[in-house]
């Protein structure tokens, strides 16, 4: 992308989803017809051209544009829902770590920081995990800290154990439905 830091608001969130999503349509065109080695090859070695992320692989393209979408659906729906008193969202797409988190919201005294990920359901407890550590340490210099992550990682009936003001968000990436637990 061309801006990895960018800040969302009910305002502009939608058509930085549609222009993102715009970007992706010919991700996957140079693997066609590929199959075994060649294709593991290609989605491990050979650079992208297009879509938001030219020059990285198609593996490593894929890693960042699903973690975007979790940043761009989950931060929609939190706008969308109000969930937090925040009009405006500082998000840090890609793998690039300048703001310290991947989220920030601050209005008046009140601050938020978050970490979002997407990933597997068999990898999803580690990444929690160390999400979960980066976020402590903020501690008490954050009244809100979430931790964002696809919805397909945890399962349906999945409980957090309750902490002082962390929220899990869950993400569709594909239907952009948002929950929030412990819900505010």
């Amino acid at each position: 992308m061309q801006q990895i830091v960018r800040v969302l608001t009910a305002e502009n969130v939608e058509t930085i989803q549609r222009e993102f999503r715009g970007s992706l349509a010919s991700i996957g065109e140079s693997i066609q017809g590929k199959t075994g080695v060649p294709l593991l090859a290609a989605l491990k070695r050979e650079k992208l051209v297009g879509g938001p992320y030219p020059g990285v692989s198609l593996f490593e393209a894929a890693n960042r544009i699903m973690s975007d979408l979790v940043i761009l659906n989950g931060v929609s729906g939190l706008l969308r829902e109000r969930v937090f008193p925040f009009t405006s969202y500082t998000v840090e797409f890609g793998n690039e770590n300048k703001n310290g988190f991947d989220i920030r919201a601050a209005s008046g005294e009140e601050t938020l920081v978050g970490e979002a990920f997407n990933v597997a359901p068999s990898f999803f407890q580690i990444k929690k995990a160390s999400a979960l550590k980066k976020l402590r340490r903020a501690g008490s210099q954050a009244t809100y800290r979430i931790v964002m992550f696809n919805d397909d990682a945890a399962s349906q009936d999945y409980s957090p154990k309750p902490e002082a003001g962390l929220h899990h968000v869950l993400v569709g990436t594909e239907s952009g439905i948002v929950q929030v637990r412990p819900r505010r």
